[in-house]
């Protein structure tokens, strides 16, 4: 199981591009539906989790799933095949970056790589909005904060993403916790 951890993560980690937002679509594809080591729930629960806490979210995904199959021995080895592959690479280019980015096939390259990686995130957004609970409070929370989110991109604005996992946290105690009186149940 450990060997297993640290190689899948370590697959991820190399072939994934555009960072830890494109990952999560592979992370489903692998982790959920082909090894089933966690259940969709339980990623987009990960995904909550791990963009609320501090941190590149791969990384935070790779430590949660290694420590739910291996203890913290899996959460190491999980995190390490995850940030190995960029480390190396980044090293490596590092060493020859300017004779690197002169080669117009690797500028072209990362034009189609940069388009995927937008398709790859995109396709994660739409999977976890079909997965949205279809009651009132979880809806209304995400067309407000898409609303926002489009409003401040067109104008420009800069805005914490921070403020807006704080804001659907406070909507949801007070929707739960005060409006309907359920104190944290659904």
């Amino acid at each position: 199981m450990l060997l297993d951890l640290f190689i899948t993560f370590f697959k991820l980690g190399l072939f994934t591009f555009g960072g830890g937002y494109a990952m999560i679509s592979n992370i489903k594809e692998i982790i959920v539906e082909k090894k089933q080591w966690i259940t969709e729930d339980e990623l987009i629960e990960m995904i909550t989790i791990a963009e609320s806490t501090p941190g590149p979210i791969a990384i935070n995904m790779a430590t949660y799933v290694g420590y739910h199959k291996a203890k913290i021995l899996g959460s190491i080895l999980s995190t390490l095949g995850v940030v190995l592959p960029s480390f190396i690479i980044i090293f490596i280019i590092s060493l020859f970056l300017e004779q690197f980015m002169t080669i117009k096939y690797v500028q072209y390259a990362f034009y189609g790589i940069n388009a995927c990686v937008s398709f790859l995130i995109c396709r994660t957004g739409f999977n976890l909005v079909k997965k949205i609970e279809k009651k009132k409070l979880p809806i209304i929370t995400f067309i407000i904060v898409f609303t926002l989110l489009m409003l401040f991109e067109i104008l420009s604005i800069s805005f914490s993403s921070i403020l807006f996992i704080i804001f659907g946290g406070l909507l949801g105690i007070i929707y739960y916790g005060v409006i309907t009186g359920k104190g944290g149940s659904k």
